[in-house]
């Protein structure tokens, strides 16, 4: 009975943490005037679990050496990213309605002008690449042991270099990368090439020798079992582990 009682006050949690970056990611686009407030929500649920149970960060000193590393590929929610940081105490409410104002340090994508942002994203397709090489410079420079965690929008699938960059990942075998994908179905233009069609970007993951999973049921609680399993399993031997999830709203349930 605790342990089913510390699981609905766990998924409980990571739902109200999941609502609060919605309403923040709306409240700054609202008070900016402009922004992509949609797809900042769309992977609101991932971020919740993400820094509620497995981002490793000391906001408070992020010249650490050890803190995680986290990439916003889809640089345009950027919103989702503030959200995130104002969730873990690391900026203000009132800079948070900053976004897009002359001399704010949250500009429409982001930018290491903050200190928890180590690369400037927006160009789709770039996040993981970056995160590749952070990743190999962490496990055979530094020989660190930070995770490096990237967001990817389902756009941006379709640019060669996500999946040069998985690709090498697997060559490298970088077990300290995780590749999180939110699928929401548009693009700017139009629904994605893939739609809902989660079970091709696994395929596709897969062809690349890369760990990759989905969780197929509605509900937050569903998104933390994948992540534990891409974070604890050592997978093959040689073969990088690739975290993806992928869903609908409200829940994104495919991961």
């Amino acid at each position: 009975m605790a342990t089913s009682t510390q699981t609905m006050s766990q998924t409980q949690q990571w739902h109200d943490i999941a609502q609060q970056i919605r309403v923040d990611s709306i409240r700054a686009t609202t008070e900016a005037g402009s922004g992509h407030p949609t797809s900042s929500m769309s992977a609101a649920d991932l971020a919740a679990v993400l820094i509620a149970g497995h981002l490793r960060c000391d906001f408070s000193a992020p010249g650490r050496p050890n803190n995680d590393h986290l990439i916003l590929s889809k640089g345009h929610a950027s919103p989702l990213l503030y959200a995130i940081f104002k969730a873990v105490g690391a900026i203000s409410d009132q800079e948070l309605l900053s976004l897009r104002k002359l001399g704010s340090r949250l500009e429409g994508h982001p930018t290491p002008a903050l200190p928890w942002v180590d690369v400037a994203t927006g160009s789709l397709g770039q996040g993981l690449p970056i995160g590749v090489g952070i990743a190999l410079a962490g496990k055979r420079l530094e020989q660190a042991s930070y995770r490096v965690w990237v967001i990817l929008g389902d756009s941006e699938m379709a640019e060669g270099s996500i999946w040069e960059a998985m690709g090498r990942a697997s060559d490298f075998g970088l077990d300290n990368l995780v590749a999180i994908l939110d699928v929401n179905r548009l693009g700017q233009r139009g629904p994605t090439a893939l739609g809902w069609n989660t079970a091709a970007y696994v395929a596709r993951a897969q062809g690349d020798e890369s760990r990759a999973g989905r969780c197929g049921d509605p509900g937050i609680g569903r998104l933390a079992r994948p992540a534990r399993r891409g974070i604890t399993s050592t997978g093959r031997q040689g073969r990088a582990r690739s975290l993806r999830a992928a869903g609908r709203l409200p829940c994104l349930a495919e991961l």
